[in-house]
């Protein structure tokens, strides 16, 4: 990973992590709803929430406060 992006290109790239961390948690929610693993499944749902707001907060500084 020793290309050199552009900032349009880094913007995108952390949207699709966003997505894709966003997707992810969906999945795991649902998961730890019940059954074996349940434990496992909420640790990661709480992990890609955290990604999600973490990197809201690097494409849309300030957003979350203003929604509380």
């Amino acid at each position: 990973m020793t290309d050199v992006v552009d900032s349009d290109e880094l913007l995108r790239r952390m949207q699709r992590a966003r997505a894709c961390a966003e997707r992810e948690a969906r999945v795991w929610r649902e998961r730890s709803e019940g059954g074996q693993g349940a434990d496992d499944a909420a640790v990661r749902t709480l992990a890609y929430e955290v990604v999600v707001r973490v990197l809201d907060e690097i494409l849309t500084p300030g957003a979350r406060r203003e929604e509380s």
